[in-house]
């Protein structure tokens, strides 16, 4: 007959120490060994990953329709001379919140488990979008804001607690290509979003709100997802201790039965002080606490790369939040030449307001202009209509002189069915041209971190990248602001380029720094990135204002944000080779990383493993 049972030499040192100086010669009776299972070797790890995935598009997917419906988002909104401080203030808010607690999160992880902490970030990313929702409906800016700020409570903290889940259930060679694929989808998420959303809230006024309502259905599924990630995670950890437990019982058990002639219970590690030693690590581990002062002992190389670090990402997320207003106003709906009048001025253009033999728009050659559809329909020099012909109408009256279009609101019936149909048309058509462009970035992102991230693994370069990156975000803001091509190239190196900073930054950050001080400084520099991201949309809401134009002062601004980029990413080079070059080296298994202890400790264990022939304890008799 067989008795089949797995020993833990990892918990039981001595019982390897008795096997080396005890072999077992008895042929009868063939001893193998294994070290015991960890979440990484269960096969329900891909089901864990296919759940985050799910948690993380829900929250990517909402954080971005905002900025997918910048000008569906102005026409529904009553008329704000504002609208571009309280737009760039729904961002803002989701990262104050995340100056601070990205120093503190982690600990809440580490105190009460990944698993549930996916599940109660999820949660609030939730609430927030519904708060967020309920604003938009209500029409009010207070409450969109209050919800946002809500959702920045858990958006960050949800990407911290699933990295940490992911480096759980997937520790080893398979960690980099978990992180990576579960980058990629949530960025497809951002992308799905650019595609739907304005299609959605181009159909009526009330399908802005559904634009918003979908994000809450999509972290109503991600909360179910966070649940069963929480039931799958208990579970498995359970069983798992209760395996180790039985193990450790049978080896004593076994030992003692099969071998009466020789006392091994002085060699054996009881379970009970399995227990007790464990818990002293974990006690151990429970002593560490993020400490601020902590910051005075990171070197220059770390504090170069938080500078990289805000304002090269100041080129891209800001960049992102007005990308479609940014790219109406430069390509896709750009103001009608100077002199392109209409037949009757002061009459509406198209609509059931409109001369019945039409208001057609021509230039002082008699040609009909605009020329093309990248152009905005010529709107009417001045309008007096006193009488409410309708009643879905959202004023009384309609005096202006000018008529502009910041004035024009094709959320109101008025415009978009009565006087300017056809500019509010053209204008619905450009956004959903303008979405379809502006995600080019995030999905060549999506695609291109997992391989880049293995690029930067196997070649180093590290700090050559963070010098590279802000020179092409330099080219990229500069052609956007005073060249009149199609954006699509300059989008596609925005997109190659912030896939290589963000496989280069992260993992150059523990290389900066002692390893017992990783924690905090992933923690720091994930602080002052997001104090970026709340500062710059205001200063992009801030220049807008001055001109009422994006173009090319705005653009000059994500310029000047590459400028010093570069700046920090030659300090960074220069720097960096005065200490050994450990950014630019290629690290292979941590070779450049961790102490002797941390060296020793991973040697011993490969030891060990090696020593076991099989998967099995098997007595053969």
């Amino acid at each position: 007959g067989f008795k089949i049972m797995e020993l833990d030499i990892a918990d039981n040192p001595a019982l390897l120490s008795l096997m080396m100086d005890e072999p077992i010669t008895n042929r009868s009776n063939i001893l193998t060994v294994k070290k015991s299972r960890s979440l990484s070797s269960l096969r329900t790890r891909w089901l864990i990953l296919f759940l985050v995935c799910i948690v993380l598009t829900g929250s990517y997917y909402s954080y971005d329709i905002p900025a997918a419906l910048h000008q569906e988002l102005d026409d529904y909104m009553s008329p704000d001379t504002n609208y571009e401080v309280h737009f760039n203030l729904l961002y803002s808010v989701y990262s104050i919140p995340n100056i601070i607690l990205p120093l503190f999160g982690g600990n809440i992880a580490d105190r009460f488990g990944t698993s549930i902490c996916v599940l109660i970030f999820a949660s609030v990313v939730f609430i927030g979008q519904l708060i967020v929702a309920i604003g938009v409906g209500e029409k009010r800016w207070g409450v969109m804001i209050l919800g946002r700020a809500v959702f920045g409570l858990g958006g960050e903290n949800l990407v911290v607690v699933i990295s940490a889940m992911l480096s759980k259930w997937f520790e080893g060679k398979e960690m980099a290509f978990a992180m990576g694929i579960s980058l990629a989808i949530s960025r497809l998420g951002s992308v799905f979003n650019n595609l739907v959303s304005p299609a959605v809230a181009n159909g009526s006024n009330a399908s802005t709100v559904l634009a918003f309502y979908i994000g809450v259905i999509l972290n109503a599924l991600a909360v179910v997802a966070g649940g069963f990630t929480y039931y799958i995670d208990v579970r498995a950890a359970r069983k798992l201790e209760q395996e180790t437990e039985s193990l450790s019982r049978l080896t004593a058990s076994l030992l003692e039965d099969r071998c009466d002639d020789v006392d091994y219970t002085d060699h054996l590690e009881r379970p009970e002080s399995i227990h007790v030693r464990n818990e002293r690590l974990e006690s151990k581990e429970d002593d560490v606490k993020v400490r601020l002062s902590d910051m005075r002992r990171f070197s220059l190389l770390f504090w170069l790369l938080c500078v990289s670090c805000i304002v090269v990402y100041g080129c891209v997320l800001p960049f992102n939040n007005v990308a479609s207003g940014i790219l109406l106003e430069r390509n896709y709906f750009m103001k009608p030449p100077a002199d392109c009048t209409l037949l009757h001025p002061n009459e509406c253009t198209a609509g059931t307001l409109a001369p019945q033999g039409g208001n057609p728009s021509t230039d002082l050659n008699g040609n009909a202009c605009p020329s093309n559809n990248d152009y905005a329909p010529v709107l009417p020099s001045s309008l007096n209509v006193t009488t409410k012909l309708d009643g879905s109408w959202e004023h009384s009256q309609y005096v202006y002189n000018p008529v502009t279009s910041e004035i024009v609101d094709c959320g109101d019936p008025f415009w978009s069915n009565a006087c300017t149909k056809n500019f509010c048309d053209e204008q619905d058509e450009a956004t959903e041209v303008a979405a379809r462009a502006m995600s080019i970035p995030f999905t060549i992102a999506a695609f291109l971190s997992p391989p880049l991230g293995h690029l930067v693994d196997r070649f180093g370069c590290r700090a050559l990248v963070a010098l590279i990156v802000p020179i092409v975000f330099l080219i990229v803001h500069l052609v956007l602001a005073f060249a009149n091509n199609s954006p699509v190239a300059p989008l596609v190196f925005q997109g190659i380029a912030y896939s290589m900073y963000a496989a280069a930054l992260w993992p150059s950050v523990p290389l900066t720094i002692e390893a017992k001080y990783t924690a905090t400084a992933f923690g720091v520099i994930t602080s002052i990135q997001n104090l970026g991201l709340a500062i710059f949309p205001l200063i992009v809401a801030a220049i807008f204002n001055v001109s009422w134009s994006y173009i090319p002062n705005v653009e000059v601004f994500f310029v000047s944000c590459a400028s010093v980029g570069i700046a920090s990413g030659v300090f960074l080079n220069l720097q960096d080779r005065k200490t050994g070059g450990v950014l630019n080296a290629v690290h292979v298994d941590g070779d450049m990383q961790g102490s002797s202890d941390q060296i020793q400790n991973r040697e011993h264990e490969d030891y060990i493993s090696n020593l076991a022939p099989s998967s099995e304890i098997s007595y053969i008799s």
